[in-house]
């Protein structure tokens, strides 16, 4: 039965390792929800684990380093194995980015992963090209410890992301340095110049898409935005009822209407559930801008804040609001006090003292 499998992988070795890419991506997919959840992180540290592991063994195996071991015999599977961990751990990233409703702020992480997944088939030696595997490897275990840590410490800051980077760093350089000294082959196939140059440049890469605000800053995820007429809250069921102007039906990409119709003496009210992970604290901002047609500027109008508190399922609910609003475009980013952006809600003021209100409906928070 083994002799088979083994005749099946060599004969398939082409495609398999997109396959046990897939394969890890579904998996997770079905078993992971939260990363403070023990489960979540026991899984997504085996994972670490092991593609560190199957890195080294693969990257000497063509050195006869395993002849006459117990690993011999398994050497075949070892890039299936690198791709199954792989395609884990970035479906899980994919899962925690894809909770933020700012889809403009994951959708790089979105690219870089269908890249990883395709990148086999576009290089030559597939899994075995030394650059792609430890690029690869560094992207994960950067994107690990992002995670990893402010669920650890309970707290999150732009210190925090650094020093998560200078961990995945050293760890990353440490094994290439470690492989490269023990594996005359790998002396051959790669540039320790070009590669350290490599894996510098995505980190400074990874740096420049949190300060630029091109990546929500993890583990907080805003997973609902609404602009609303009104939110309530039921001290004791600790609920809140947030009425809003639905959206048409075939609109299925954003929940609430861009138009808000508004009359005078009313208040706009935005409304927020922000996840974040247990016991873990964070200020967040409300900043409400305004659209000016005069000089075609964003206009900060307000800024109200509120701390959050980590834990819940759906997120830690909160709104703010404002009257005498004008008329014209308004968003308001909700970001960190770190300045990063955790989602924006944009819509537009449609003032008509006649006008009626349509498909209202109101959602239980």
């Amino acid at each position: 039965m083994l002799n088979r499998f083994k005749a099946f992988v060599r004969a398939n070795q082409r495609y398999l390792p997109v396959v046990f890419f897939m394969v890890g991506f579904l998996w997770d997919s079905l078993t992971l929800g939260r990363i403070d959840r023990l489960y979540d992180q026991i899984i997504l540290s085996t994972y670490l684990t092991s593609l560190t592991v199957c890195l080294y063994l693969f990257n000497l195996s063509g050195d006869d380093k395993w002849e006459g071991t117990f690993f011999e015999k398994y050497e075949v599977y070892l890039p299936l194995a690198i791709q199954f961990f792989l395609g884990g751990l970035c479906s899980a990233y994919v899962i925690y980015f894809s909770r933020s409703v700012s889809f403009s702020k994951t959708i790089i992480f979105f690219i870089i992963l269908v890249i990883l997944l395709f990148a086999n088939e576009l290089l030559k030696k597939r899994i075995s090209n030394k650059y792609l595997q430890f690029s690869a490897y560094f992207f994960v275990n950067f994107t690990f410890f992002t995670f990893f840590i402010p669920v650890l410490l309970k707290s999150m800051n732009t210190f925090l992301f650094m020093l998560s980077g200078a961990i995945s760093l050293s760890i990353t350089l440490a094994l290439i340095v470690y492989i490269y000294n023990g594996s005359p082959s790998t002396q051959k196939e790669i540039s320790m110049g070009k590669m350290t140059g490599l894996i510098v440049g995505i980190y400074l890469l990874i740096n420049s898409f949190y300060f630029l605000n091109l990546i929500p800053p993890v583990p907080l995820a805003m997973e609902s935005g609404l602009v609303a007429h009104n939110v309530e809250r039921n001290m004791e069921s600790d609920e809140y009822y947030v009425t809003y102007e639905q959206n048409p039906w075939y609109k299925i990409w954003r929940d609430n209407m861009y138009e808000h119709h508004y009359q005078a003496g009313d208040s706009v009210f935005v409304f927020t559930s922000i996840f974040a992970p247990s016991n873990l604290k964070e200020s967040v901002l409300h900043r409400w801008k305004w659209y000016s047609p005069h000089t075609g500027k964003w206009e900060m109008i307000d800024e109200i804040g509120f701390e959050i508190t980590g834990g819940r399922d759906g997120g830690f609910r909160g709104y703010t609001f404002k009257s005498n609003m004008m008329e014209g475009q308004w968003k308001v980013d909700v970001i960190t006090n770190d300045e990063l952006v955790l989602g924006i809600i944009n819509f537009e003021i449609e003032t008509d003292s006649m006008a009626q209100t349509k498909r209202l409906n109101t959602k239980v928070f």
